[in-house]
């Protein structure tokens, strides 16, 4: 299923009622009242006033209303998106968390845990997959597992305005943003040429919790020692454990260092972990050819 295209704020605030709620009904899942709802309350102006618009009228509904909208999600990694008839916005968002490459473990465990859930609250487990990885989604299961009927209930409705939010501010072009990336960014710095690391390769890594690994980028460090473009960017970081892992080795040769043979340092491998979806995490390296050292950055 295609995904919708872009649609200026502008041509929606001129937009006849129809119109506005067609580019809109699938921003809440399965759930067009919503764009209903605000559409007599144009022009909005900006895409923060349109989304709160959106936001105010889901947090006001009835609840029953908003028992079907938390109903209206699919389940994670379930039947449905096995199948292949998820929405679009819901397929590109559990494929974003790699929630379509699941292990036959994975898989087991995600079946088991929204059984258990759907057992407890009567709703699916709904999260912002965009804001996590596969290994902080299950943390969330879990965590949330305890909660109460009522503390679930107001949980599961931030979590449908995130994923709301998420796909307004790709909808919809204005000339306002909505705050919702986060940044990783690296810089490599030679301490022991006192230079910039120009062309060191480098790779980000999602890691699971059972330690396999997940390619993210590629990329090469520029003149600068910096990537020329942020190694996530543009949208939340996800919430995990990930892995850097810098090739050194070639690069101290090319500028002839003398080496040992092997190298004593060929790559380095740095794990962090992301607590901040909305977070600037900069992840940089100082490296010599018999050590290196790195830090949290913003």
């Amino acid at each position: 299923m295609p995904s919708p295209t872009t649609v200026s704020l502008d041509t929606l605030d001129a937009a006849d009622d129809e119109t506005f709620v067609a580019a809109l009904a699938d921003i809440y899942e399965h759930s067009p009242w919503v764009a209903e709802a605000v559409a007599a309350a144009r022009p909005f102006g900006t895409l923060a006033a349109l989304h709160d618009a959106m936001a105010a009228a889901v947090r006001a509904a009835g609840a029953e209303r908003q028992r079907a909208l938390l109903a209206a999600h699919p389940d994670l990694a379930g039947k449905a998106a096995r199948a292949g008839a998820l929405t679009a916005e819901s397929t590109a968002e559990q494929a974003s968390a790699g929630l379509d490459r699941l292990s036959d473990e994975e898989f087991a465990a995600f079946h088991r845990l929204n059984t258990a859930y759907r057992d407890r609250f009567g709703i699916p487990f709904i999260v912002c997959v965009r804001r996590h990885t596969k290994a902080s989604i299950l943390r969330q299961f879990e965590r949330r597992l305890a909660n109460d009927p009522t503390q679930e209930h107001a949980t599961a409705l931030d979590e449908v305005i995130r994923i709301a939010a998420l796909r307004l501010d790709q909808r919809v072009a204005a000339a306002d943003r909505l705050p919702l990336a986060g940044r990783l960014s690296t810089h490599v710095l030679d301490t022991h040429g006192g230079t910039p690391a120009a062309g060191i390769p480098l790779a980000l890594y999602e890691l699971s919790g059972d330690g396999a690994r997940r390619l993210i980028v590629r990329a090469v460090t520029n003149r600068d020692g910096r990537t020329d473009q942020p190694l996530i960017g543009g949208r939340p970081v996800p919430i995990g454990l990930y892995e850097l892992v810098f090739e050194v080795g070639a690069y101290f040769a090319g500028r002839g260092v003398t080496l040992a043979d092997p190298p004593f340092i060929d790559q380095v491998p740095i794990r962090f972990a992301v607590g901040e979806a909305e977070g600037h995490y900069h992840v940089p390296l100082l490296v010599t050819p018999w050590s290196y050292a790195t830090y949290r950055g913003s």
